[in-house]
């Protein structure tokens, strides 16, 4: 399937978990399409890109490998991302990422992903936790920050100075989000 013939297959797609899982499963049985599923991901004016997004967000909950090959893109390309629709994927991918990385000590991701990255996806969760995104795409953030601060020292700091600053004109449920944040930054 060419990136063109798998553009208008996006056209079909909606937000039903169907959907999503059908198109997801054509990617999972064809990693090779990735690479073409990214590049429709980064035509960020496009709003067949948050679609892209969604179908590489579920591909990488069940099979988070298939984009290692594809990291130099993906980090090189999701701070340019702003559709609010597509920015949530984007980052719950990121904390796939880092919980696999951090949390699970996968060794595949460990190798899949250098200091470069790491460093990409940490400055795209500072610019979602401090740009106007939904809430989802915050709290995404926050926990990806929460285990990179482990790495890079200068992230909790920066953490704490954000979230402290944020609170007060945040949602509830960025509060809630923050404070337990906040709360393990202190622990």
């Amino acid at each position: 399937m060419t990136t063109k013939e798998l553009y208008k297959s996006l056209n079909y797609v909606d937000h039903s978990r169907l959907k999503r899982k059908q198109m997801s499963s054509l990617v999972m049985n064809n990693p090779q399409y990735m690479g073409s599923l990214m590049q429709i991901a980064f035509l960020v004016d496009d709003p067949i890109s948050c679609k892209a997004c969604w179908i590489m967000e579920f591909t990488a909950k069940e099979r988070l490998y298939i984009l290692f090959p594809h990291m130099d893109t993906f980090t090189e390309h999701i701070g340019l991302v702003r559709l609010d629709p597509a920015v949530r994927p984007i980052a719950k991918i990121c904390e796939y990422l880092i919980k696999s990385y951090f949390s699970s000590h996968d060794s595949e991701t460990c190798e899949a992903l250098n200091d470069n990255h790491l460093e990409r996806i940490a400055t795209s969760c500072f610019d979602w936790l401090i740009g106007e995104h939904k809430v989802a795409a915050k709290a995404y953030s926050m926990t990806s920050l929460l285990l990179l601060g482990r790495k890079f020292e200068w992230i909790h700091p920066e953490l704490r100075l954000v979230l402290e600053q944020g609170y007060q004109h945040g949602s509830a449920a960025y509060k809630a989000r923050a404070r337990m944040t906040l709360a393990k930054l202190k622990g």
